[in-house]
C-alpha cells in the first residue's frame, strides 16, 4: 500500500481534482488494483492523499507504466505546491492475500 501526500497550489485546485479523478477511474480497472481511493484534507482542501492498495509490488509497477498514470504525473506536476511524497505502508488489516 501507498499514500500520496500532494499538496497542490490553490489556482490549480480545480484543474487536480478533475485530473486525479480520471487517473483514479482508470486505476480502480487494473488488473491487482485492490483501492484507489482520493482523499481531500478538509481544514486544508489543497491537500490531498492518494491511498493506493495493489495485490503485490508487480501490479503497483505496472501502474506507474499506465499511460493514464504517466498523463496524470506529467498534468499535474506543474500545479503541485511542493513535491509529492509517496509513503509505502505494509498492510496488516484486513488481510488481502493469504
Amino acid at each position: 500500500m501507498t499514500i500520496v501526500h500532494v499538496k497542490v497550489k490553490q489556482e490549480y485546485l480545480h484543474e487536480f481534482i478533475r485530473a486525479t479523478v480520471i487517473n483514479h477511474e482508470l486505476s480502480v480497472k487494473e488488473p491487482g488494483n485492490l483501492r484507489f481511493d482520493v482523499l481531500q484534507n478538509e481544514d486544508d482542501p489543497t491537500r490531498f492523499a492518494l491511498y493506493e492498495a495493489y495485490e503485490d509490488e508487480a501490479a503497483a509497477a505496472a501502474h506507474k507504466k499506465t499511460p493514464h498514470y504517466l498523463t496524470w504525473k506529467e498534468t499535474v506536476a506543474p500545479w503541485m505546491a511542493e513535491p509529492r511524497e509517496g509513503v509505502s505502508y505494509q498492510g496488516l488489516m484486513p488481510l488481502f492475500s493469504a
